[in-house]
């Protein structure tokens, strides 16, 4: 690891695992078992919330997923960092409402 810090770094490591396991040719860049597998882990996600479980198991969940959403870019060929300011730019224009006590931003629309 050269740099912890560096996405591309972390890019380069999720590469690395797509390769020793070849994800390419053996159904692990297929979009429709990445997000079967994103779903358990936002699931994981949700019992480490629900079931009260510490922060170091919530945090372990949350990687598995940030390392699954690299790899969907690198098995669609797209710059998620690009994608990430993209959004960033896009949802700091947006207005804020309170929606059943809670903040909510989002681009609302008035029926």
């Amino acid at each position: 690891m050269s740099n912890p810090d560096s996405y591309a770094d972390m890019l380069a490591a999720v590469q690395a695992f797509h390769d020793k396991h070849d994800f390419k040719n053996t159904g692990g860049e297929d979009m429709t078992y990445r997000i079967a597998l994103m779903a358990e882990e936002l699931g994981e996600i949700a019992a480490c919330v629900t079931k009260g479980k510490d922060t170091g198991k919530l945090a372990e969940e949350c990687a598995d997923l940030l390392i699954l959403i690299m790899g969907t870019a690198i098995a669609e060929d797209f710059d998620l960092k690009q994608a990430f300011w993209d959004k960033m730019d896009k949802i700091m224009q947006r207005d804020a409402r309170m929606v059943n006590g809670r903040i909510r931003v989002s681009e609302f629309r008035d029926t």
